[in-house]
């Protein structure tokens, strides 16, 4: 990560002004979603304009997939080129492997959390992953895995050391981040929908508070 920069993903971009106030707030990540049920969503090519100006600052682009097949992953890599490419479906790690060999991003593996049992999950990701994202687990019959502004219960993950460090999401926001990291000992934030005034409308302003948050419980970043 770039001198400065945050231990915190903006994830879910899809607007010049959102990606301005993340970058300009210090964000370490940027995510963009290519998930079609999402309002998020984007496509590679509109993700990459967006990008850009990211890249050009010293922050890591980060792509979002869930379930994408091969077709999709090669667009991904051509059009975007991105530093992570995150998975956050039911992928199993053989996939994780090839996405990488396929791609030559880093990658993200994002695995739902609902009780004690679920971090057990973690464990084949932890030497094949660069980074892990620990998620609430989605209601049941839910059209999407993640950007649900849903919390879990934050004491779980208090002993949790995987040898990279992780990022914690799941129902963030300016105003719960600060003890949502403090409780779950979690060294990044990733947030979506906390930051959002509507259903994938990003508000810089709440970027900006959030970021700001981050940088006071993380002083040292």
């Amino acid at each position: 990560m770039a001198a400065m920069r945050l231990p915190a993903k903006i994830c879910g971009l899809s607007t010049p002004e959102a990606v301005e106030a993340a970058v300009r707030g210090g964000a370490g990540f940027l995510g963009f979603n290519f998930f079609p049920p999402s309002p998020r969503s984007v496509t590679p090519e509109a993700a990459a304009r967006l990008a850009a100006p990211a890249r050009a600052a010293g922050v890591r682009i980060c792509a979002i997939t869930v379930d994408a097949d091969d077709e999709l992953v090669d667009r991904i890599a051509a059009i975007l080129d991105p530093d992570f490419i995150q998975l956050h479906g039911a992928e199993p790690p053989a996939r994780g492997a090839e996405v990488t060999a396929r791609t030559g991003a880093g990658l993200i593996r994002a695995l739902p959390v609902g009780g004690p049992e679920d971090l057990a999950a973690a464990a084949p990701w932890t030497e094949l992953a660069d980074h892990l994202l620990l998620d609430a687990r989605p209601p049941k019959g839910a059209a999407m895995t993640g950007g649900l502004g849903v919390a879990f219960d934050w004491t779980l993950t208090q002993g949790f050391r995987p040898p990279r460090p992780w990022f914690l999401a799941g129902g963030l926001d300016p105003w719960n981040i600060a003890e949502a990291l403090e409780v779950s000992g979690a060294p990044m934030a990733d947030v979506s929908s906390g930051v959002e005034r509507g259903p994938g409308l990003k508000d810089p302003s709440l970027i900006s508070a959030f970021l700001d948050a981050v940088r006071r419980a993380r002083p040292q970043a």
